[in-house]
């Protein structure tokens, strides 16, 4: 049993899981609640969550600029796969349900959400030249049952995720792809697979493990990478995650995110880990010592 009543309305019902369908589209000029007309062209400039001016994202940049050269970084996405490394050790995972927080809120507190963490990452893309969009998709509640399994009841029927990709090369890229030729050639054993519970999040399994929406022949059936039995709808691409949620809205509505926020905010993703810690953290990312989750950008 999963849960409508903390979520928006949406002008479409969604499809059940494992039978994943494309919004509608309406004429020529999309309206909130459908999927872009054209594919999204993606860019490199600053929005509201992506806030690529603000002096902390720019010291952010510069630490991975840093980083990279260190490591021998050639290419972008070489830089990008630094920047991932360095946003798990010092970002740490929470579940946050605020999708439209900036990424500057995020580096500040020193703690995120997938969602925040994947927008910490599109804002080092764009900062270093590489355009950036999302792919919006509706997954199944369910997914999320294994980390909460006294609250399923509250869990949301379904979860609006931002999904980023990258233009490299003139091709554009999931996140997941990132570390694609990094990954073991052999297929993952079952043992390995993303479980979506655990100290592992999804920020983390896409440098580990192949993390798949559309159940691509390589990964059909039940191999790890296959996550496409949770996907409900794919709302297509959209240039900015600012704009995914300006039509679509974001998971929970205003009044359930305003009373679940100060708890999930700072609710560890991760098992075992400290709840107060922040490992890795620096001036560059560290939260100010009175900042607090309910504060929220």
């Amino acid at each position: 049993m999963t849960s409508r009543l903390l979520m928006p309305v949406r002008p479409f019902r969604t499809t059940g899981p494992g039978r994943a369908r494309t919004a509608p589209t309406v004429g020529t000029a999309p309206t909130a609640g459908t999927a872009p007309t054209a594919e999204a062209a993606g860019a490199t400039r600053a929005t509201a969550i992506l806030d690529l001016a603000h002096p902390r994202v720019v010291a952010f940049v510069g630490r991975v600029r840093r980083a990279a050269d260190e490591r021998g970084a050639t290419t972008d996405l070489d830089r990008l796969r630094t920047a991932h490394g360095i946003i798990a050790a010092t970002v740490r995972p929470v579940y946050s349900v605020e999708d439209l927080r900036r990424v500057s809120r995020t580096l500040r507190l020193g703690r995120g959400s997938c969602s925040q963490r994947m927008a910490v990452l599109e804002a080092v893309a764009r900062s270093i030249g590489v355009p950036t969009r999302v792919r919006g998709l509706l997954v199944d509640g369910a997914f999320w049952y294994p980390r909460f399994p006294k609250l399923r009841p509250f869990v949301p029927e379904e979860v609006l995720l931002a999904w980023p990709e990258f233009l490299l090369d003139g091709t554009w890229v999931p996140i997941a792809e990132l570390f694609a030729d990094a990954q073991p050639a052999a297929p993952v054993s079952r043992a390995g697979a993303f479980t979506n519970s655990g100290a592992e999040t999804l920020f983390e399994a896409v440098a580990r493990t192949g993390v798949d929406w559309d159940a691509p022949a390589a990964c059909a059936g039940a191999a790890p990478c296959d996550l496409s039995a949770h996907l409900r709808t794919d709302l297509g691409r959209f240039t900015s995650r600012d704009e995914l949620f300006a039509r679509h809205g974001q998971t929970l509505c205003l009044p359930a995110r305003t009373l679940a926020e100060p708890l999930l905010g700072r609710w560890n993703a991760g098992a075992g880990a400290d709840p107060d810690a922040h490992p890795g953290a620096d001036p560059e990312t560290a939260p100010d010592p009175g900042a607090t989750a309910s504060s929220a950008a």
